[in-house]
């Protein structure tokens, strides 16, 4: 056993927690409509703490027009291999402070959970990484270097630029990204497979501008209704998503039940389950759409008029072997296809993510298997994820000898981008723990 890196990571884990709270007080959202400046501060401390644990060489990375990101490098020693450690440090949005039970940056704990924004998603990335390699006193046996990135919530808008003109610096061995989560806590896992992302901006638009509902309604469509009647194409009265020639696959049910499910997501009593397959399947392997945002006018300023215009972003989840702009593509073409009654309709275009399918084989993932089996005391569960990390694929391609390693120490009571996210702190200290067995394994290093 480990024991000499479990006495360290006990040990340090109070200020390993500390630096957690400290990063979680600043709103790093980096979405528009939002201080940038936040984003900075926050690269700022991440690069501090990094500096603090011993790295040799800590610098932001800058490209013009976007977030900073963190790169922090301690060298390999001479015949080992380095390890790219890799986090985020943005945020989403919290939402309304009165959806959340204690204030979304002021981290709190409650039943061994610490609250807040950016608790799991991924700024306990972050202090995995910074437990894993304090736990050898700032010298662990390999070459680490560490990308913390602050664009990761807006789909890596600059990631393309970030590789260009970084190639070299981040160039590793093997790649760890800490943005996953684990099955159940007390159930470690590693991810197998992530949906990609692609999303539009619909607008449709009926009149020149609002006129008298009474004089002209029932004669010509407002653009709401025309809207609605739009994005209610996207699915089926089944739930399956209706867009022609998505891929999509299945997956190993495990042992997920309706139950469970709607207690992690919170559903309503009421409320139905939409699509087919697996609950798992549907999830991780097959295109989902959901409709995040409306621009139309609010119910405290409506008016007894016909409304013009009506805008909504689309978000479509895209299952791992799809390709993310041909099925952008194919959303577009839906939705200017199947608006009703001759409305002008205009879509631009978004993100479009890649999905990502992992080779789970190999020296970097028995590593991490065995390291994760001790730390946890149960061997880890192979699962896919359906959210999107545009990194994943992007790092894949520009190096394709690299072993990549999707980890992380979420939940799926976490609750990220929802009110009240929060992180299990033993599941924490467990990440770290984790990470750092790897770290010694992959440098070749025996039971201590």
């Amino acid at each position: 056993m480990h024991d000499d890196l479990r006495t360290a990571i006990d040990a340090s884990f109070s200020q390993m927690r500390r630096a957690l709270e400290d990063l979680v007080r600043i709103p790093s959202v980096s979405s528009s409509g939002h201080d940038p400046e936040e984003v900075r501060r926050s690269a700022l401390l991440t690069a501090d703490l990094f500096r603090d644990a011993g790295f040799d060489h800590v610098e932001l990375l800058e490209i013009e027009g976007a977030h900073p990101a963190v790169f922090a490098e301690i060298p390999a020693p001479e015949g080992a291999p380095t390890v790219l450690l890799y986090a985020h440090h943005d945020v989403q949005p919290p939402g309304p402070n009165e959806e959340w039970s204690t204030p979304p940056f002021e981290p709190t704990e409650r039943d061994g959970r610490l609250y807040g924004r950016g608790t799991s998603d991924d700024k306990a990335g972050i202090a995995v990484h910074l437990g894993a390699v304090g736990a050898f006193g700032g010298r662990p046996p390999v070459g680490v270097k560490v990308l913390v990135e602050g664009e990761e919530e807006i789909g890596s808008l600059h990631l393309v630029d970030f590789l260009e003109a970084y190639t070299d610096r981040l160039a590793a061995d093997v790649i760890v990204i800490a943005d996953c989560e684990n099955w159940r806590v007390g159930a470690p896992a590693l991810t197998m497979s992530l949906r990609g992302l692609a999303d539009c901006v619909v607008e449709v638009r009926t009149l020149q501008t609002a006129v008298h509902s009474g004089m002209f309604g029932g004669t010509f469509p407002d653009a709401l209704t025309v809207l609605a009647r739009l994005l209610a194409t996207l699915h089926d009265d089944d739930g399956n998503v209706t867009v022609e020639g998505l891929t999509s696959g299945d997956a190993d049910a495990l042992d997920l039940t309706e139950e469970e499910l709607r207690s992690q997501a919170g559903v309503l009593p009421s409320v139905e389950q939409i699509g087919e397959g697996t609950l798992t399947a549907r999830m991780w392997r097959k295109p989902s759409i959901s409709v995040v945002a409306l621009d139309a006018p609010p119910i405290n300023r409506a008016a007894n008029q016909l409304v013009p215009v009506a805008r909504a972003k689309v978000s479509m989840r895209i299952a791992p072997g799809d390709d993310a702009e041909r099925a952008l593509d194919a959303l577009v073409a839906h939705l200017r296809e199947h608006v009703a009654w001759g409305a002008e309709v205009t879509v631009t275009k978004g993100v479009a993510g890649a999905a990502f399918e992992l080779d789970t084989t190999g020296p970097a993932y028995d590593a991490f298997r065995e390291a994760l089996a001790e730390a946890w005391g149960t061997a880890p569960i192979e699962i896919g994820i359906g959210g999107s990390i545009p990194f994943v694929a992007a790092f894949s391609q520009l190096y394709p000898d690299a072993a990549i390693v999707l980890t992380g120490v979420a939940d799926p009571l976490s609750r990220a981008h929802g009110p009240d996210e929060s992180q299990h702190l033993d599941e924490l200290r467990r990440g770290m723990l984790a990470e750092a067995i790897a770290l010694r394994l992959l440098a070749g290093g025996s039971h201590s």
